[in-house]
Order: C-alpha cells, then sequence, then structure tokens
C-alpha cells in the first residue's frame, strides 16, 4: 500500500478556500443549508498579517515621516502606482473627532509620493452634505489640497461602473461604483477611529461607505443601510479588487454615540497594514472592543482578512500600553472585551 500524497501549500491553500464556500450559518432546527454567502474568488484571507502601531500625540507630530516608516514596516508598495485615498469626511468638525484629520490626509500624501507613487488622488463620497465646496472648507481640508497640489474627486457625482458582487452578503447583487476607484492601482481607506451607533465600530471597512456614491444610492447611502450594514461592508469590501492599505487615524478618536455625536477621545494613535481585517482588529482592541464580536468582523475573519491576535505581527508601538476602553453605544456594550 502507497502512503499518501504530500499536499502541496497551493492545494492547501485551495482547500480551504473550497471549504469556506460552505455555509457560514447553519439553519437552526435542520432542513436546507442557506446558500454560500461566498466562494472561492472572494477568499483573500492570508496566512499572517502585520500590523503598524505608531505613537502621534498630536496632529503637529511629523506624520509623513511616521506614516512613510509604518508603510516600509508593512511591507506596502506604491512605487509606479495610481494611489486613491478615501478619508472619512463627514460633518464640519471643530473637535477634530468625526472626520479623519487634515493633517493625516496630508500627511499621506506626502509619504506615497516618498514611496514612489506614481500618481496620488483625495476621493470621497460624503453621506451626509451634498455641498461639498462648504464641506472641504469648513473641514479644513481645502487648504490642504491646495498646499499639497493633489486634485480631489467626489465620488457622490463620478462616472459609475456596475460591478457585479463577488459575495452574497446582502441580496443587492451589483453596485455601481465610481471610476476613480475603480481605476485605482492601490486603494488607501483613510478611516477614523470611531464607535458607531449602528455598526458598533466604524473603522477602515465601514469607511469604503463613501465610495458608494450618492447619486445613485441617496443620502446617507440608504440603500447600504436598508440592505443590511454588516453584509453590505462585506459585499463592498469583497468586490473592491485593487490592492488595500487601511490607516486608521486615532490622535483623536471618538466614543459614545459615534460617528457623528460622540466625545472626542485622545489617544495618540496611528494604526497602519495591507489587511484592513488586521487592522481594524487591532484598533478595536485599542479601544477595548473583542473584534470577534463585531458581527462584520467576525465574518470577515472567515473569508477577508485576519482577527485573531496570533495571526497579526505588530510592529512599530506594542499596542498594550496604548489601549483604552472607549464608551459603547448602549446597545453595544457586549463589545466590551473579557
Amino acid at each position: 500500500m502507497t502512503a499518501p500524497r504530500a499536499w502541496r501549500r497551493r492545494e492547501f491553500l485551495g482547500t480551504l478556500a473550497a471549504a469556506g464556500s460552505l455555509p457560514l450559518l447553519a439553519r437552526c432546527g435542520g432542513g436546507p443549508p442557506p446558500p454560500p454567502r461566498w466562494g472561492r474568488d472572494a477568499y483573500r484571507k492570508p496566512v499572517r498579517s502585520r500590523v503598524a502601531v505608531l505613537r502621534a500625540e498630536t496632529y503637529d507630530a511629523p506624520l509623513a515621516d511616521l506614516l512613510r516608516r509604518g508603510l516600509r514596516l508593512c511591507g506596502v508598495e506604491a512605487r509606479g502606482r495610481r494611489v486613491v485615498l478615501k478619508p472619512n469626511l463627514v460633518e464640519h468638525d471643530p473637535a477634530g473627532a468625526v472626520n479623519t484629520h487634515p493633517a493625516v490626509v496630508g500627511a499621506a500624501v506626502e509619504a506615497f509620493r516618498a514611496l514612489g507613487a506614481r500618481e496620488v488622488v483625495v476621493a470621497e463620497g460624503p453621506g451626509h452634505r451634498r455641498d461639498i465646496e462648504h464641506l472641504l472648507t469648513a473641514s479644513g481640508l481645502l487648504e490642504v489640497l491646495r498646499d499639497a497640489r493633489v486634485p480631489y474627486v467626489d465620488l457622490n457625482h463620478d462616472a459609475v461602473r456596475a460591478v457585479p458582487l463577488r459575495t452574497r452578503c446582502t441580496a443587492l447583487g451589483r453596485l455601481y461604483l465610481p471610476e476613480t476607484v475603480l481605476g485605482a492601482e492601490l486603494v488607501v481607506s483613510l478611516a477614523k477611529l470611531k464607535t458607531h451607533h449602528w455598526a458598533g465600530v466604524t473603522l477602515s471597512l465601514k469607511n469604503l461607505f463613501g465610495v458608494v456614491p450618492g447619486g445613485v444610492y441617496g443620502w446617507p447611502k440608504n440603500v447600504l443601510h436598508w440592505a443590511g450594514i454588516a453584509g453590505s461592508i462585506l459585499d463592498l469590501n469583497a468586490t473592491l479588487a485593487a490592492p488595500r492599505v487601511s490607516i486608521v487615524d486615532g490622535i483623536v478618536g471618538m466614543e459614545g454615540d459615534g460617528p457623528i455625536r460622540g466625545r472626542p477621545r485622545a489617544s495618540g494613535l496611528l494604526v497602519l497594514g495591507q489587511d484592513p481585517v488586521a487592522v481594524d482588529a487591532t484598533a478595536a482592541r485599542l479601544m477595548g472592543i473583542e473584534p470577534a464580536r463585531v458581527d462584520y468582523l467576525r465574518e470577515a475573519d472567515a473569508f477577508l482578512g485576519n482577527l485573531a491576535e496570533e495571526r497579526i505581527e505588530q510592529v512599530g508601538e506594542l499596542p498594550g500600553p496604548l489601549r483604552q476602553e472607549y464608551a459603547l453605544p448602549p446597545r453595544f456594550a457586549h463589545l466590551r472585551a473579557g
């Protein structure tokens, strides 16, 4: 009797991906299983992920140098690429807790240019304000864009293309997405460290709601909310094909009734990496939240990235000393770690 043939690594990973296409949730009480929510073409979970945590006490810190160091630590390759930076731009924000701070956006522009990006564009589709000129001016971002001589694209009114979903976490079937994002060679989610009264937390995965055009889906992207926020987050992130980088602005975050009406919380840190699930899991832990209790993060761990600490290589600062307990919306008290 011959010994069984040893599996090659590629075959093993392929089998894992195929196994992942089985239903994630079994139907209670028996009966036929529900159709799979995702398949092999949506599987992009790496064996291990690297996440950088960088200390930055204020927005006056040398943020471009910090980001460049963190991007290099995480092995980000930007040379020759068209990079689209997608900040979180929501409302007039005098306390600096609602939007990705303009200083972080400007620093990201400088860092990616220093890494050899062929082109850098800032693009966002705000979900609340339709007057983009007012929002850019009131947020302070317009001045940064002018000083950096970087173009801005309003994704709410960009040309769009219908893209079939790679997953079936909602019943949407397809999304109309902006050509600016679809034409990117590197998409950077410049998120804010915030709690969220409907999703629990809003970090780099949820931040990509802003690429869905209001000109098609309305304000504040109600079609995604009606389809289910958690499922929409998964469908959108699985369908965007361009390589990704996640950067979370936690220099000043938001706790409580986020993402708009919460309280500022100084955390003095930036979190970044190429696996958005691992970045968001690390950011959640820094907020005192158990990421496996966040519905969309727990499901994303099956096929989009790594949630478990043993699969995440932390570089830069040790996360432990920077951890704080963010106040949570009452309905999400169960997210508290421990």
